[in-house]
């Protein structure tokens, strides 16, 4: 039957670490570890804000993450060295696997969104220079909200906003801690695990599939 499903955007649908090879010519081969520790260091201060209840959305995130990479790599970058870099977000590239993967998914007659802790007018640009708008029906964003996910009540929003029932939404992230605040909501919930190297958290919350990229996903649905 068909569903909705809520698609996370950073780390699912596009790749926020590659960000951080701009970097490439200062920090050589530790680009890639600082935009790992970028990317998990701003998913922790949105979970911060969030718990505080002193909600900024997720570019101040981005930004307060990167001032404290900067500190750790012991790295100087100019005010405007620094927002040309966050102006890479929204040229993200999407996974291989992301247009193929949703229009298989759309020809199933499924109601396609983006999810994401971005706010709308962030993500929207991103998607469309990476070609996914045009196969989505909606950006649904926790900015909304002003909270994070995995709030319970951004979980509730998505079902509201695709007018859907929980049994027939489903949330689709590379994120465990998304998957498990989805399935925690009541959601179904798809993993994707683009590496064997990535571990789910053994917190006795399982996803309902396991898939390798949404093509996987297409063909599991």
């Amino acid at each position: 039957m068909p569903c909705a499903i809520g698609f996370d955007v950073y780390g699912t649908l596009v790749d926020p670490v590659a960000v951080a090879y701009k970097l490439g010519d200062l920090i050589g081969d530790e680009a890639e570890a600082f935009g790992r520790l970028w990317h998990d260091k701003k998913v922790e201060y949105a979970f911060r804000r969030a718990l505080m209840g002193r909600y900024e959305d997720f570019g101040t995130c981005t930004h307060d993450a990167l001032r404290y990479c900067l500190q750790v790599y012991n790295l100087e970058l100019s005010d405007q060295q620094q927002q040309a870099l966050l102006t890479e977000f929204l040229t993200l590239d999407a996974f291989n696997d992301v247009i193929p993967g949703l229009q298989a998914l759309k020809a199933q007659g499924h109601t396609l969104v983006a999810f994401s802790n971005g706010p709308e007018r962030s993500v929207r640009p991103l998607l469309e220079q990476a070609g996914v708008l045009p196969l989505l029906s909606d950006i649904v964003s926790v900015d909304d909200k002003r909270t994070y996910k995995p709030n319970p009540v951004v979980y509730d929003y998505l079902v509201e906003r695709t007018g859907s029932r929980k049994e027939d939404c489903w949330l689709v992230s590379s994120n465990p801690w998304d998957v498990i605040g989805g399935k925690s909501a009541g959601l179904n919930a798809a993993w994707i695990k683009r590496s064997d190297k990535t571990l789910f958290d053994p917190w006795g919350i399982e996803p309902d599939l396991v898939v390798a990229d949404l093509v996987e996903l297409g063909k599991a649905l």
